[in-house]
């Protein structure tokens, strides 16, 4: 159970800071490019791992290589871009409600891929409640909804996508390696897709970009923080939790990013938006099939009875 614990904590962590991470992009959007700030906190991150654990990772069998690749393409890549793409087609607040879908596809690919057990009435109620709160805190302010099909369409794909990356990193979880080595590796194979989406974008750095310390600070929080830690601490809890668990910890951003606007850049809570965020977070228990921890404790209390 301590270990339970241990994984809700690192997800919880990681949601805190993902939660935050807009301000640093929209602070860095004024200097930077979308790729540009992608492919530098990326390059911090995978050196910042390589500090932390120096040891290269020896993959036991070539197959598994392959699964890294995968992770990084999706988790890495193509979650990011997709993500920027459709914030240039549609509101942010439409982006950020359909992210929050990404739970249900993760249960769709456990079941398909993990063979794991479908889940039970409680976690779609859940899911819904949950989603029905990011709605009201996404809307809940002065702006309205606008349907874009091809942003939509987008940020539905990065939905899924993510939704994929962390069945990935469920699988990867039980090879056995250090969750520190297996991040790094998932964030190279990231940057090398990464080249040709450099090279197609709007990719040119300068040295006066990095002059200012604002940008520098920004640089550093979503390199060491949103990045090295948040990836490993991700993974984890994947590791720990089950990827479907995990994965509903992601209804936490729209809170902490309304909580965060209004403590940082002094931003409105409406009455609507603390409904909403009431509402999410009833989604998120109701999400947490507690009766599964209660199951596994037992399991392992009669399996420790036998030893």
């Amino acid at each position: 159970m301590n270990k339970t614990i241990h994984g809700h904590i690192a997800a919880f962590l990681t949601i805190l800071i993902w939660g935050t991470t807009f301000i640093s992009t929209k602070v860095l959007l004024i200097s930077f490019e979308p790729v540009e700030i992608l492919f530098i906190r990326f390059m911090i991150g995978y050196f910042a791992l390589w500090c932390v654990c120096p040891r290269r990772l020896k993959v036991r069998r070539s197959k598994q290589e392959w699964y890294f690749a995968a992770a990084g393409l999706c988790g890495v890549t193509l979650y990011y871009l997709f993500e920027n793409i459709a914030l240039t087609y549609t509101l942010a607040s439409n982006v950020g409600v359909i992210i929050s879908i990404a739970p249900f596809f993760t249960v769709i690919f456990s079941c398909l891929f993990l063979h794991d057990r479908r889940p039970n009435i409680r976690f779609f109620a859940g899911f819904l409640i949950a989603l029905a709160g990011i709605f009201l805190i996404s809307f809940g302010g002065e702006k309205n909804l606008q349907l874009n099909p091809v942003g939509d369409l987008l940020a539905v794909i990065a939905a899924m996508i993510w939704a994929a990356f962390s069945t990935i990193t469920k699988k990867i979880s039980g090879f056995g390696y250090n969750t520190i080595q297996t991040t790094r590796r998932t964030f190279f194979y990231g940057l090398i897709f990464m080249l040709p989406a450099l090279l197609l974008m709007d990719f040119h750095m300068e040295l006066q970009q990095f002059a200012s310390l604002k940008n520098l600070l920004n640089l550093l929080f979503l390199g060491f923080g949103a990045s090295a830690l948040c990836f490993v601490t991700w993974n984890l809890a994947v590791k720990i939790l089950g990827s479907v668990k995990t994965s509903v910890y992601i209804y936490m951003v729209p809170v902490i990013t309304a909580v965060t606007s209004a403590l940082i850049l002094h931003e409105k809570l409406t009455r609507t938006i603390i409904s909403g965020i009431v509402l999410t977070l009833i989604g998120l228990f109701l999400s947490e099939d507690r009766k599964t921890e209660k199951n596994t404790a037992k399991e392992y209390k009669a399996y420790a009875g036998t030893k």
